[in-house]
């Protein structure tokens, strides 16, 4: 074991046991209002376009990926395949500080256009949640451990895992969709 500043050793365990703990927390303090609204925003738009940047961006691929297995249109932002974004659209931008220059310009121009933007941040005063139609916050409070067990955005980019995968669920729901019809759009077929 690497002994942390205090001389204490950490284990796989204790940081598993931390972040699942500090996610679980915090996804449930999201307003299950919010999480339904943002079922309605992503089941009407004609398409539906996810944006992040570095790990962030990670969970918006996988999030993309699932909303195309549950029957909907969506795309990456920033892939070349990606159509223009157009009114009535939805854009989900995750960002944990919410202050990320290509985050914000993509809120601008989503505006500008008319389409929908629900923003997943940690910070609710950022830029980026000023410009959100929906806005879905993930606070985590600061403590002595998280910059050992969970550094950087290690509990935002967990959170933002589970959130979407807990949307898709309530899409799959409200669309009457299943495992097996979600199977016969996968890539590869499994």
């Amino acid at each position: 074991m690497v002994p942390d500043a205090a001389g204490e050793g950490h284990s796989f365990g204790r940081a598993s046991r931390y972040i699942g703990d500090r996610v679980t927390e915090a996804l449930e303090r999201i307003d299950p209002k919010s999480v339904g609204r943002a079922v309605e925003i992503l089941n009407r738009a004609p398409q539906i376009f996810v944006y992040g940047a570095g790990r962030s961006g990670i969970i918006g691929r996988a999030f993309a990926m699932r909303l195309v297995q549950a029957g909907l249109r969506a795309y990456v932002i920033g892939e070349s395949v990606t159509p223009i974004v157009r009114h009535g659209d939805a854009v989900f931008i995750l960002s944990g500080q919410g202050e990320s220059y290509s985050s914000i310009q993509t809120a601008n121009i989503v505006r500008r256009e008319g389409a929908e933007l629900v923003v997943l941040t940690g910070r609710p005063s950022s830029k980026l949640a000023h410009a959100a139609t929906l806005l879905l916050v993930l606070e985590f409070a600061e403590d002595a451990q998280r910059p050992i067990v969970a550094p950087l955005g290690t509990l935002f980019e967990s959170a933002s895992l589970r959130l979407t995968d807990a949307l898709i669920a309530e899409l799959l729901r409200a669309r009457g969709e299943t495992e097996e019809s979600m199977r016969r759009r996968h890539a590869i077929m499994v």
